[in-house]
């Protein structure tokens, strides 16, 4: 089994949503963590809208990277830039995998705005989690 740490600035959003659809395409293949290197809480958008597509995140918690540091990575995907340019390093057989998602929560406008902003941002990290899995695990 892979262990796969999904990295974001704060471990609202981004991250969270990633390690929901990891999990679900993975299954028994991964154990997958999230975390950031702040803790900003879970965004009620993120969970929301991945409900929407019928990934529970609502028991997700906001975790610092910190707390996964006895923990060894097969995989760490930074999935915003900040993350990747404050991202710890990782020692041994780590693979460190970037892609920079669009931060839906730096979003603003009226509700219609932001829930779009939010599926569209799901609807990458969907595919880049199906890809990845596909192609790694």
């Amino acid at each position: 089994m892979k262990n796969i740490l999904v990295l974001c600035t704060g471990n609202s959003c981004r991250s969270q949503m990633a390690q929901g659809y990891l999990k679900q395409f993975a299954g028994n293949k991964a154990t997958v963590y999230s975390a950031g290197v702040e803790i900003h809480g879970l965004n009620p958008f993120a969970v929301g809208i991945m409900a929407e597509d019928g990934v529970d995140i609502s028991k997700h918690t906001s975790n610092h990277v910190d707390e996964y540091s006895g923990i060894d990575f097969d995989y760490v995907i930074t999935v915003c830039d900040h993350a990747n340019e404050s991202c710890p390093v990782f020692m041994g057989k780590t693979q460190k995998l970037h892609h920079n998602f669009t931060d839906p929560s730096k979003k603003s406008g009226t509700a219609r705005e932001l829930i779009e902003a939010f599926r569209t941002t799901r609807n990458e990290i969907r595919a880049y989690c199906r890809e990845f899995v596909l192609k790694n695990l």
